[in-house]
């Protein structure tokens, strides 16, 4: 079967083209997973293809796909765009070619405890920024962990995928709904009244994994292995634990609990000193002079090319984003995924920068483009973006495409009216009207924004003043 060009259509505020290839990468019970290429940006994309005929529980997987599109952390998959068809449901995610973690697993035989602490460490932050987000994922397990690249763990990103089980939860009430994976399942779980704790459970089954190669509740049927887990007893067998360290041992420990008002917490498990003394620590990774620039200047900005700066942001690769990732994890001291006014304010005390001058109250206003009190990763991303990312044309007119709604080469009122309805850009242009927007912009008056009139606002209202000339400027697509 030859690779063929698919036109996914118009779903929220994104139009996509892209180029599916014949080879899949994967199969499951729902669908099939194949690399498709976005015809305007030719950046690669995994394409989750599913038969609505084998979709069950309609409601279920909508609240799935509402989950997988509020997540916003490092360590989770994105999903850019989801379309459909008469037949299927098209989900479009980040690529990440590095393989299960569960494979990693089986190759290795087991983890060194470096290696096991860098998995542990990626894995419980996205924990805790579900917890933090109200989100409990339910199903986490080996097969649920992609690693973005094939090369070292220690050079590698963790991602979450999967929350076809996941659930928002509300504080101090417990979930009910059985879920989960024999193996991997936490003992409250199978007793119907559990909460967000489960995950914990699972992380501690999982590091066992790693640690000696096989779990921690095992038989020769699930049933056996439920028992065991109502149970909660495990043993370190001396022949397979005696290279392990007591702190991994102990770690461990505090995961598995029984008891869950005695288990580890997401944020008691990331200060865990078998963590910070093996995992790499973030810290040595601080606010370059220009991406604070960025951020000072980002306030000010023109409302729509804020929203611009986050969809442009939103749709960058690993590997363009890799340095400014490192240091959003540096900032975010507790892990939580979030960047809260205190530390900011440490991260920039810990710079050669001066800071005296620094309005931090400021830049959290401006940066904070959804009001939360605080910055999310992508907001970082975008108030931080170097100007040789965010200039390049295609990556611009992949943004202009989601204002363009009708593909006519032409911003509108009317369209600017239809994405701030929408209300996922709402936020970001911060309540202007889409007149005042327009008028800002459209300099021949004819009611309008052309690309061109996009472009002059994305480069004469740049961060440092960039000319074309100092920029590799691609054709318009």
């Amino acid at each position: 079967m030859e690779d063929t060009l698919v036109t996914l259509g118009k779903f929220g505020m994104f139009v996509s083209v892209l180029w599916l290839d014949s080879k899949k990468i994967g199969e499951g019970t729902y669908g099939s997973v194949a690399i498709g290429v976005h015809q305007l940006t030719n950046v690669e994309r995994a394409i989750k293809t599913m038969s609505k005929g084998n979709i069950k529980h309609v409601q279920r997987f909508m609240q799935e796909i509402a989950i997988m599109k509020s997540m916003d952390h490092p360590n989770i998959i994105k999903l850019f765009e989801t379309f459909e068809d008469r037949k299927q449901i098209f989900l479009v995610m980040e690529l990440c070619q590095g393989g299960e973690l569960f494979d990693r697993i089986i190759e290795a035989g087991h983890f060194t405890e470096k290696d096991c602490a860098i998995v542990v460490q990626q894995m419980i932050s996205a924990v805790l920024y579900m917890h933090t987000s109200g989100v409990c994922h339910r199903d986490l397990k080996p097969e649920n962990f992609l690693f973005l690249t094939k090369g070292p763990i220690d050079k590698n990103v963790l991602k979450i995928i999967d929350f076809g089980l996941s659930k928002a939860f509300e504080q101090d009430v417990h979930m009910t709904t059985k879920a989960g994976t024999p193996y991997y399942v936490a003992p409250q779980v199978l007793q119907g009244r559990y909460d967000k704790s489960c995950d914990i459970w699972s992380c501690g089954v999982i590091m066992y994994t790693m640690l000696c190669g096989y779990p921690p509740f095992y038989g020769k049927t699930d049933q056996e292995v439920l028992s065991k887990v109502r149970k909660g007893l495990y043993t370190f067998d001396s022949k397979d634990w005696k290279y392990v360290s007591e702190d991994a041992k102990k770690l461990i420990s505090h995961l598995i609990k029984l008891d869950p008002e005695f288990r580890y917490t997401a944020q008691q498990a990331l200060a865990d000193p078998w963590i910070v003394q093996r995992a790499p620590q973030a810290a040595d990774v601080s606010l370059q002079g220009d991406q604070l620039s960025n951020l000072r200047s980002f306030r000010s900005q023109n409302r729509l090319k804020k929203a611009a700066l986050n969809i442009i942001a939103g749709q960058m690769n690993e590997s363009q984003i890799s340095d400014l990732r490192d240091v959003f994890k540096a900032l975010d001291k507790n892990g939580d995924g979030f960047l809260t006014l205190e530390e900011l304010q440490d991260g920039i005390t810990r710079t050669d920068l001066k800071h005296k001058d620094i309005d931090l109250a400021a830049i959290m206003e401006g940066v904070d483009a959804d009001g939360s009190g605080q910055i999310d990763y992508t907001e970082f991303l975008a108030a931080t973006l170097d100007k040789r990312l965010y200039l390049q044309r295609d990556a611009c007119w992949a943004a202009f495409s989601v204002f363009d709604q009708d593909g006519n080469g032409l911003i509108t009122v009317d369209e600017l009216k239809q994405i701030l309805e929408d209300g996922s850009m709402e936020d970001v242009l911060d309540g202007r009207t889409s007149e005042d927007l327009l008028q800002e912009i459209d300099k021949n008056g004819d009611g309008s924004i052309d690309f061109e009139e996009f472009m002059d606002m994305m480069e004469q209202l740049g961060r440092h003043g960039v000319s074309k000339a100092t920029l590799n400027f691609n054709p318009k697509p």
